[in-house]
C-alpha cells in the first residue's frame, strides 16, 4: 500500500493542527505521510500543546509552525481544523473540516479536551485510510 499525503491546516499551525500531527506521526506513520501548516506565521508551537501530548507519550517540541508553503503542493488529505480558515488552494482528494475549537488563552482543561478529540478524529482518519 502506498502511503497517502496528509496535511493538517490552521491559522497559526501553533496548536490543533501541530497535536493532529504528533498523534498521525506516531499512530499512522505506516499509511500515511504527515504534514501541518497554517495561513499564518506564528513564533512556535504552544507550550500547553506540548505539555498536554508529553502527557500521552508523544513529545511535539521539536515540531514548529509551517506555512502552507513549506508542505507539498499535492495531497491526499487535506484537513483543516475548524478555525474558518479559507485556504487557497491546495490540490487534494478529500477535504474535511474538523470545527474543533481552539483552546489557546483558555485552561489546560481546555487543551486536554481538544487533544482527545483530535486523537479520537485521528484514529478514525488513518482506519479509513487502511480501509482503502
Amino acid at each position: 500500500m502506498n502511503k497517502v499525503k496528509v496535511a493538517f491546516v490552521c491559522v497559526h499551525n501553533s496548536c490543533r493542527s501541530q497535536i493532529a500531527e504528533g498523534f498521525a506521526k506516531t499512530l499512522g506513520s505506516e499509511v500515511m505521510d504527515v504534514y501541518s501548516a497554517g495561513t499564518e506565521e506564528y513564533p512556535e508551537v504552544k507550550p500547553l500543546a506540548v505539555a498536554v501530548m508529553k502527557e500521552v507519550g508523544i513529545d511535539i517540541s521539536q515540531q514548529y509552525p509551517k506555512l502552507l508553503s513549506d508542505i507539498p503542493n499535492e495531497l491526499d488529505y487535506l484537513i483543516t481544523m475548524g478555525c474558518n480558515v479559507s485556504c487557497p488552494f491546495v490540490p487534494s482528494t478529500y477535504k474535511d473540516d474538523w470545527g474543533l475549537t481552539d483552546p489557546s488563552g483558555g485552561p489546560i482543561e481546555g487543551f486536554r479536551a481538544t487533544r482527545d478529540m483530535i486523537e479520537q478524529k485521528v484514529r478514525e482518519l488513518i482506519a479509513e485510510v487502511k480501509s482503502r
